[in-house]
């Protein structure tokens, strides 16, 4: 016998990837490096990185199942902000620098998917100047040129999806000593709107991620010292109020999404580098530490495929 579904039930339609990467960042030098995060959550050895090693750089996934990594510094290499990206394949594997370099080359700037199949970078520094322009990502993979800034210029905030196909910017500094809260949401269509009031600890350098299928989270940072306290954003894009930290106190991390409906933050600087993770589950509870895989790093950023 069929189950009877209800009249006007609408199925929703937001595809969630299974798998993540954390790729890049900072030993002390530059590195490349990639470790895969199974649909379980469990964070594999390292992969031999390909393309430009590099730190302060973003991720965000596209195409519904890949992702792409860009932007950063390369500090001493002058100018030590570029606009490079690699495209990573629904099987996890890194791209070697896509051949053409599209917008302001900037680092600390953000990331994060859109539209279910499309993804945008923002924010930033570059030059020594603080910018709050975007690039959208199109369903290729395709960077887009710059786009007019909204909302207040920064470096070192966070961002994700949620809502199943908007994203979220938060956090960063905004000019010494304006460490801000502040958020600004991002349409279906990679519209970035204005300034929303900041909710919770004000800081930089955190990470975020969705988790749930349609809500996200913003975790860990820096204001006197490294954070470990977190804040979940709903379905509907309202930043809650802080909650208590668990694991680690650590910035200069990422996060992803993982399993379809989780999420987790790694790695990080906790005063030295670490490789230390904390899973999220589908209700947004962070996990105690799970002993770190790979190289210890921070400054670097990640993405979910498949």
């Amino acid at each position: 016998m069929f189950p009877i579904i209800p009249a006007n039930t609408a199925a929703a339609s937001f595809p969630e990837n299974d798998e993540g990467i954390f790729g890049y960042g900072t030993t002390g030098s530059h590195t490349a490096v990639t470790n895969l995060v199974s649909n379980a959550g469990v964070v594999g050895t390292d992969v031999v990185g390909v393309g430009t090693a590099r730190r302060y750089l973003a991720a965000t996934q596209y195409g519904g199942d890949k992702g792409i990594f860009g932007y950063g510094d390369v500090y001493p290499t002058s100018p030590r902000e570029i606009s490079i990206t690699n495209l990573v394949s629904n099987t996890g594997v890194v791209a070697s620098d896509q051949a053409a370099t599209t917008g302001t080359g900037r680092r600390y700037p953000a990331a994060c998917s859109y539209g279910e199949d499309k993804g945008i970078f923002g924010f930033g520094v570059g030059g020594g100047v603080l910018c709050s322009m975007t690039n959208l990502v199109s369903n290729a993979g395709v960077v887009s040129s710059d786009v007019a800034g909204v909302g207040t210029a920064r470096e070192g905030a966070a961002a994700c999806e949620y809502g199943g196909d908007k994203g979220i910017f938060g956090y960063g500094n905004a000019g010494a000593p304006s460490i801000t809260a502040v958020t600004n949401l991002v349409s279906n269509a990679g519209v970035v709107g204005t300034d929303v009031t900041g909710v919770g600890t004000a800081r930089i350098i955190p990470a975020a991620c969705g988790y749930g299928g349609d809500k996200g989270i913003f975790g860990y940072g820096y204001v006197s010292g490294s954070l470990s306290m977190t804040n979940l954003v709903s379905n509907a894009g309202v930043v809650a109020t802080d909650v208590t930290g668990v694991g680690t106190a650590r910035s200069n991390l990422a996060a992803t999404q993982y399993g379809g409906d989780k999420g987790i933050f790694g790695y990080g600087d906790d005063g030295s580098v670490t490789a230390v993770t904390n899973l999220v589950s589908n209700a947004g509870v962070v996990g105690t530490d799970v002993t770190g895989v790979g190289t210890a790093r921070s400054g670097l950023a990640a993405c979910s495929f498949n």
